[in-house]
């Protein structure tokens, strides 16, 4: 077991799981925090209209969930971040 990157705390892989099933195509093996830490909000990418992980330090909420982005990536070769544009503070 490997302790969380934000908190330290041992992360329990069996309720990492559950917080993530939301998120296509992820696992506990893709994330290298605790539930605690892993902030998911549904329906939120603009793409697929899929759940989104949000890092603890984080206070805007991407566009785009991991699997879309990927997904993007893969299609024109180019990166477009985790927000459509540019991020307002």
């Amino acid at each position: 077991m490997q302790p969380c990157q934000s908190c330290q705390a041992v992360i329990d892989e069996y309720i990492l799981d559950k917080r993530l099933e939301p998120l296509r195509d992820l696992t506990v093996d893709d994330f290298n925090v605790c539930a605690d830490c892993a902030t998911i909000v549904a329906n939120a990418c603009v793409e697929c209209h899929g759940a989104v992980y949000v890092p603890r330090s984080r206070s805007t909420v991407p566009d785009y969930c991991p699997a879309c982005r990927a997904d993007r990536i893969d299609r024109t070769g180019q990166d477009p971040g985790w927000n459509r544009g540019p991020q307002s503070s």
